[in-house]
């Protein structure tokens, strides 16, 4: 199929990415993996820039984990730093291409200042209607449905909301991102295959793609050869193939 034929009906809305193997990158090139994280962030500004000239709707890019803080504290300091650097220079340059940034997780562990960071960056493009760029940080998916469960608890105990009214509606109304779509399609670089942790719930249904190449030198080509096995694959949620051609025929 040409690209002229193609509908943007097809493509993802919402791509999520867990960035993988900065440190291995680093360590194949004799260079600690702080030079790993440094170069990472060359490749998240191509993966915005590629998913937003594409139309993806919402773009979520796990940076770190909540099971990241076991990493050394020397580790954990420079990501920490950096993650205050992208937000100052990279902001400026979401808000005036009209895209949204936002932080997903439990930035309450973070220091007074990146917290400021994150709520200055949020606040400056909240109003943009461009591509979402969702920020995973200090995140976890068993965490986002828990905190979920406590809201609805606390309903139910203050008698806003009934037992027997809980649904999965219900749930996904109280997970992270629950105004954007769920997710399509989840890259995952360097190699690993399994999803550690992130977004569980949102990832219900996406397509897993799995690449051997290392998140720094993971380009816009790559990127595009992600959407294109996604819009290959034939996507059933749950349902046949015979199914969806007889919803056709109709």
């Amino acid at each position: 199929m040409q690209n002229s034929q193609l509908s943007p009906d097809l493509l993802p809305q919402h791509v999520a990415v867990i960035m993988d193997g900065n440190g291995r990158w680093a360590k194949a090139q004799g260079k600690p993996r702080v030079f790993g994280h440094q170069n990472g962030v060359k490749a998240v500004r191509k993966t915005i820039a590629t998913a937003a000239r594409l139309g993806v709707r919402a773009v979520t890019l796990f940076a770190f984990s909540s099971e990241n803080w076991r990493r050394p504290e020397e580790e954990v300091g420079v990501l920490m730093d950096l993650f205050i650097y992208v937000l100052s220079t990279e902001v400026k340059k979401l808000h005036k291409n009209n895209l949204r940034l936002r932080v997903i997780g439990d930035i309450s562990r973070f220091t007074p200042k990146l917290q400021k960071k994150i709520a200055d960056a949020e606040c400056l493009t909240a109003g943009n209607s461009g591509m979402v760029v969702n920020i995973a940080a200090n995140y976890g998916g068993r965490w986002d449905i828990t905190q979920a469960v406590k809201v609805i608890a606390e309903q139910v105990h203050s008698g806003d909301l009934a037992v027997s009214d809980i649904t999965e509606t219900t749930m996904s109304q109280f997970m992270s991102m629950a105004d954007l779509p769920e997710v399509d399609l989840l890259i995952r670089t360097s190699g690993e295959c399994r999803i550690s942790n992130f977004m569980l719930w949102q990832l219900a249904y996406a397509e897993l793609y799995f690449t051997p190449v290392f998140w720094p030198d993971f380009s816009e080509e790559h990127f595009i050869e992600a959407v294109t096995w996604f819009v290959n694959r034939e996507r059933r949620f749950g349902c046949t193939g015979e199914q969806i051609k007889a919803l056709m025929e109709k």
